[in-house]
């Protein structure tokens, strides 16, 4: 990885993370409206708000920058849709 993990994106205190590279990639099943993702795409972060129920599986840039984000009920749903949108991604816990 280019840079640490940051505990922090968007505010929201990071859980999870994936590295996206050769391995994982996009499944298809998934349209992103925005042009550029797919090359500055380098990580999946799942995160949560302070005083939030839901959790958000944030698409960043290889610095970390939140580029995108999708909001789901549980954390098995944003780990299940990081899986849906990617082959071969694995979540690991920051500080892991």
């Amino acid at each position: 990885m280019s840079e640490a993990v940051p505990a922090t994106l968007d505010g929201a205190s990071v859980e999870l993370y994936a590295q996206i590279e050769g391995a994982q990639r996009p499944t298809g099943r998934t349209r992103h409206s925005l042009n550029t993702l797919e090359e500055k795409r380098s990580h999946l972060a799942i995160a949560r708000y302070d005083g939030d129920l839901d959790y958000y599986l944030f698409h960043c840039s290889a610095d970390w920058e939140v580029l995108a984000d999708t909001c789901h009920p549980t954390r098995r749903e944003a780990i299940e849709q990081g899986k849906f949108e990617f082959e071969n991604v694995e979540f690991v816990p920051l500080g892991s």
